[in-house]
């Protein structure tokens, strides 16, 4: 009798094999058949993959490859493993494949992962939510080949002048650089994060009338986030406002 296991769609973290959840990093080594997005996944996550598992790059397949392949592993019983980059759950394209996945009643479980936004703060050591500096962070995408809802264009988010993280919008880049001028102003700090938690990783500051010629003279083309706001202005010597969670004159239930 055919054992079934549930497939697994597993974030593969932001490029660091270490910066993978141990739920995932023992998902893949017991994975017979892995499926990875190549195009964003660095093959050193695979080192957590068993002797003899069987890999995939996705990089070149369509949605119906995909199923197909997944579909032939689970009813063999075997155990599958779709990796994709950073959190499977941002700009990742999981539930269309999921809901392929249902009208076959295959079943499938998600384990999260670490994003490129947050590998990018901890590389730079700050906090997207300074109090009483933005208690917000935006995580979005220029419009392109791929749309976003007319409520969610960027002018739209920008105005609110939180902290924000742009993804996949590094080749938009002079659009980007405009309209982020008109909110944030062009003298305001920004950063490119490119290849972040990688060996290639780049954290470029700059203002954001000087990013497109950053991202120009550093020759970036992809696999980079913009990320701007207030906080990044923020240094220890200027920190004038602090959380009340660790202000002796603030009670709560742990600290009367």
């Amino acid at each position: 009798m055919t054992n079934f296991y549930p497939v697994i769609f597993a974030g593969a973290g932001p490029g660091d094999p270490e910066l993978i959840t141990v739920k995932a990093q023992q998902a893949l080594m017991t994975a017979e058949l892995i499926i990875y997005a190549g195009s964003l996944v660095p093959e050193a996550v695979l080192k957590w993959a068993a002797p003899g598992a069987e890999t995939l790059n996705s990089a070149s397949l369509h949605l119906e490859d995909i199923i197909k392949a997944i579909e032939t592993a689970y009813k063999a019983g075997k155990k599958v493993v779709r990796l994709h980059t950073g959190d499977p759950s941002l700009y990742g394209a999981i539930y269309e494949q999921m809901a392929e996945l249902q009208k076959r009643s295959i079943a499938y479980q998600v384990i999260p992962g670490v994003t490129a936004a947050f590998a990018a703060a901890a590389a730079m050591g700050i906090e997207y939510t300074l109090p009483e500096i933005s208690q917000t962070l935006i995580l979005t995408r220029m419009a392109g080949r791929t749309p976003v809802p007319e409520a969610e264009a960027l002018e739209a988010l920008a105005a609110h002048q939180t902290s924000m993280a742009i993804y996949l919008s590094i080749t938009l880049i002079e659009t980007v650089s405009k309209i982020l001028q008109k909110a944030y102003g062009k003298d305001a700090v920004c950063v490119i994060a490119f290849r972040v938690s990688q060996p290639e990783e780049r954290i470029i500051y700059t203002t954001i009338g000087e990013l497109a010629k950053s991202v120009r003279d550093e020759n970036i083309t992809h696999q980079a986030l913009i990320i701007v706001g207030k906080v990044l202005s923020v240094c220890p010597d200027n920190l004038k406002h602090k959380s009340k969670l660790y202000d002796k004159n603030f009670s709560h239930q742990y600290r009367p």
